[in-house]
């Protein structure tokens, strides 16, 4: 997915706990199922910056020299800007795109 055309707020907004829990019934499953999708957003994104940055990785070993790129700090300055996994989460969760399962609750179905 791309997260830079997101639609979630770059800062903090306060949510209704109602509706948060309305899809699962359980504000706390909400929470995991947006804890565990702000992780996996935040090690794409990691990943992400890390190839970019790569490619400015200098394989001198001499701390004396310190070059200052501009194309670096403008991708950095990027990322920065960019809304938060946790909001990028919360927003997919609000608008029903994260596919989510409890095994623990398909196997009570089953039972009965």
């Amino acid at each position: 997915m791309d997260y830079k055309k997101s639609n979630a707020p770059t800062n903090t907004v306060t949510q209704n706990i109602m509706d948060l829990c309305e899809d699962t019934g359980n504000i706390y499953e909400s929470v995991a199922v947006i804890a565990k999708r702000a992780n996996q957003i935040s090690s794409d994104l990691k990943s992400e910056i890390s190839k970019k940055l790569q490619e400015f990785a200098s394989t001198n070993d001499n701390l004396d020299e310190v070059f200052e790129n501009r194309e670096q700090i403008e991708i950095s300055r990027f990322y920065e800007k960019m809304p938060k996994p946790t909001l990028i989460a919360t927003q997919e969760f609000r608008d029903g795109k994260i596919y989510y399962r409890n095994p623990a609750k398909d196997n009570e179905e089953e039972d009965y």
